[in-house]
């Protein structure tokens, strides 16, 4: 049984559900709050060389997730995931379910998350924040265009692949912004992270999902050059008194 088994507390059967479509799950990467991410490795069997591929793999545990989360957040991501084909998106490589445990196999992006690289490197430099800065607004219109909301934008959902390009991740917040008749729907649900949050979600009041989109883009490119959070977020009023004054300030020196 491997590490990942065993965090999994996976039953034979599906670990024979895996490795039967050629996958083998290693060892966890991080997980969530509801949910866990593992390496993991492919070998297509059908093929002649029978190469191997690492990926990484999400699986959500419905058992130990609340109701809400399971009847309302999970499906809109699936379905979400199912539509989605972007270069600056991350690829999904197969979504299956075995009893309570959904298995969503992505590519797996080995310079890690944003977040991981700035706080290791220090700031970005200006000539590689444009490029990068970039690649997520490129995937943002992408998603925009089709009515669908991310609304859960932070350095820690875009990842870095061997090449050095962003892919933008995680869609459990997710949703289509539009109804079956293409009426614009507003956001009452806070979604997302604290720091990188609109002014209008913090206000509590109905907002429009793709605007905090871009708010929540903007505090990623301050993170970037500065490697510092543009506001203090260890109080809401305070952020958001900071937020409505524009009380931020860039580093001496962006190169």
């Amino acid at each position: 049984m491997t590490s990942a088994a065993q965090d999994l507390l996976l039953r034979p059967s599906e670990e024979l559900t895996l490795s039967s479509r050629g996958y083998r799950l290693m060892h966890k990467l991080g997980e969530g709050s509801y949910a866990q991410v593992f390496l993991a490795e492919f070998t297509n069997k059908d093929a002649d060389d029978k190469t191997t591929k690492l990926l990484a793999c999400k699986v959500v545990d419905v058992s130990k997730a609340p109701k809400d989360f399971v009847k309302k957040f999970l499906p809109r991501e699936l379905d979400i995931l199912v539509r989605i084909n972007h270069p600056h998106i991350i690829h999904i490589h197969s979504i299956f379910q075995r009893k309570t445990k959904y298995f969503i196999f992505m590519r797996h992006a080995e310079n890690g998350d944003l977040l991981e690289f700035i706080l290791k490197k220090g700031p970005i430099s200006e000539a590689q924040s444009r490029v990068w800065m970039r690649q997520i607004a490129l995937a943002i219109q992408y998603l925009h265009d089709m009515e669908i909301a991310h609304r859960d934008l932070k350095c820690e959902n875009a990842l870095i692949t061997s090449n050095y390009n962003l892919k933008l991740a995680d869609f459990g917040f997710s949703r289509f912004v539009t109804d079956g008749q293409g009426r614009k729907l507003t956001s009452t649900t806070y979604c997302g992270s604290l720091s990188y949050a609109a002014p209008e979600v913090l206000r509590g009041m109905p907002y429009h999902p793709k605007i905090a989109d871009i708010w929540s883009l903007g505090v990623i490119l301050y993170i970037m050059v500065n490697k510092a959070m543009p506001f203090d977020d260890t109080n809401v009023k305070r952020l958001h008194e900071q937020q409505v004054n524009r009380r931020w300030k860039f580093r001496s020196k962006v190169k």
